[in-house]
């Protein structure tokens, strides 16, 4: 019954491979695993089958067949499809271990349903295809700008027609929150990624992306898009606020001024295709506080102490412009942080006084303990930017020698100090070292990274940790009440045994 509907199938699969521009080949394969599905339907499912179709004629043979295994194999699950070589044999006599043996079965006419079958598959592989192609066409296109047309709108996101058979998807994470988008409305996006999914590759797009923002601003602005002014780096709060860093190759441009535009259009342009999004555009600056304060705008930054060890800085701004330096939601340190790449901590004038006064002392009376200097000497280093004892052991002698209180005689008594603690602190961090991978390690429940969160904090041997309260090592390394005393219980079980 199918033969005649065959014949129609493949003239059909001509018909569509043809004006699609997919290989035929592609389909018959898709075709002949539906019908071959269909007989082991009819045979009984544990047995396999394989159909071949005539390209040409629409005829078709229908094969029975098994896998060969070896004569000693321990592996066969499946008699209706498996056979041992032996058995195999009787088959075919050129059957191979690892390869099919077959029966030509008489053809039987396949009913309506089977045809019916035959084609959705036709209608699914041509669909699989022409995904596959435009998957290959916009491979090229990746981390672009897009733009079509919106299909439709759903919980999930947006459908939007980019023409040519193409379709892509805004997943509901990348859509502007609260953005207004309807059937028919012309939408770009940022082409995220190609997603491999069982249906075929997806076109995922973005709205969200700083990418999409940067992308609409080579757009809008034509010295961007001929590299005479770079955008460096972009950070958003999608559908509120934004912030762009911009630098111009030739020194005659103002980067601002032309991503601004004249009266503010081209920014304008920009920021009503992203929901009215607020965009700051930020001049950058190799000098990263300078850069830092900057990206602060609105907010005037008072001033900025560098961390260059923990890569970030200590901001001080007025008191009433507090509010403003943090934005709503602290939206502008957040943003001006990710532009930057800075960890960036903002407080008052008063609290970053506060701050520089406490860590004064400290480096005071550090130098004081370890150098067994005066407080007015130590007051001395600190206010010259001494922070370590390296500095002073090993700075230019001449740097020291600029300081007005300080002669030769001071400046040769400092080092020599300096130098000493470094060297006693060098052997006893060996000893220690040693103490600390044979001793400490060996209580249960210590990994490498608590060891040397508790070594930073003096606690170096099980002794060491035996005698401490729980209440002292809470918070190293992230230790929790609990644990700490599983652990400084293990530390003191060596007491115990002592006694008994």
């Amino acid at each position: 019954m199918l033969k005649s509907n065959l014949k129609e199938i493949i003239d059909a699969v001509e018909s569509v491979a043809n004006e699609k521009g997919i290989d035929q080949g592609i389909i018959f394969e898709a075709l002949e695993a539906a019908l071959a599905s269909t007989t082991r339907k009819r045979l009984g499912e544990e047995t396999d089958a394989r159909v071949a179709i005539n390209r040409k004629n629409g005829d078709y043979d229908v094969y029975q067949r098994w896998l060969v295994f070896a004569d000693d194999s321990r592996d066969l699950q499946f008699p209706q499809r498996e056979l041992r070589l032996e058995d195999a044999l009787d088959v075919d006599p050129s059957a191979k271990v690892g390869e099919y043996v077959e029966v030509h079965l008489p053809s039987e006419s396949f009913g309506r349903i089977d045809a019916q079958t035959a084609k959705q598959v036709i209608v699914q592989k041509v669909r699989e295809a022409e995904r596959a192609q435009v998957a290959e066409i916009y491979k090229d296109r990746l981390h672009t700008l897009v733009s079509g047309i919106v299909k439709r709108v759903d919980r999930n996101g947006i459908y939007v027609d980019l023409g040519a058979n193409a379709e892509g998807f805004i997943p509901r994470e990348c859509m502007i929150p609260r953005e207004p988008v309807r059937t028919q409305d012309r939408i770009k996006a940022f082409l995220k990624e190609i997603r491999s999914e069982a249906r075929g590759p997806q076109l995922i797009l973005s709205r969200t992306a700083p990418e999409f923002l940067i992308e609409l601003f080579k757009l809008e602005v034509p010295e961007v898009g001929q590299g005479l002014i770079q955008i460096l780096g972009a950070a958003r709060d999608p559908g509120a606020r934004a912030k762009i860093s911009v630098k111009s190759a030739d020194p005659r441009i103002d980067p601002v001024g032309a991503c601004v535009g004249m009266r503010g259009s081209r920014v304008q342009a920009v920021s009503n295709e992203i929901g009215g999004e607020r965009v700051d555009i930020i001049p950058f600056e190799d000098n990263p506080a300078q850069f830092v304060i900057n990206a602060m705008q609105p907010a005037e930054v008072s001033s900025i102490v560098v961390d260059e060890d923990q890569h970030s800085m200590d901001i001080a701004v007025a008191e009433d412009k507090l509010s403003q330096a943090i934005g709503r939601g602290g939206q502008n340190i957040k943003l001006a942080s990710e532009l930057t790449g800075w960890k960036l901590n903002i407080m008052s004038e008063q609290q970053a006084e506060e701050k520089s006064e406490a860590e004064a002392n400290r480096l005071r009376d550090n130098f004081i303990k370890a150098l067994d200097v005066s407080a007015d000497v130590a007051t001395i280093l600190v206010q010259e930017g001494f922070s370590t004892i390296e500095e002073i052991a090993y700075v230019p002698t001449n740097e020291l020698l600029a300081i007005e209180e300080f002669d030769d005689e001071v400046v040769k008594e400092l080092r020599n100090r300096a130098r000493d603690v470094l060297l006693t602190q060098a052997i006893a961090s060996e000893e220690t070292d040693g103490e600390h991978s044979d001793d400490i390690m060996s209580v249960e429940g210590m990994d490498e990274a608590l060891a040397e969160a508790l070594k930073a904090e003096g606690i170096h041997t099980r002794e060491e940790l035996a005698e401490q309260a729980v209440v002292d090592v809470v918070g190293f390394g992230g230790l929790d009440e609990e644990r700490a005393k599983k652990l400084i219980m293990a530390a003191r079980a060596h007491w115990f045994a002592n006694e008994q």
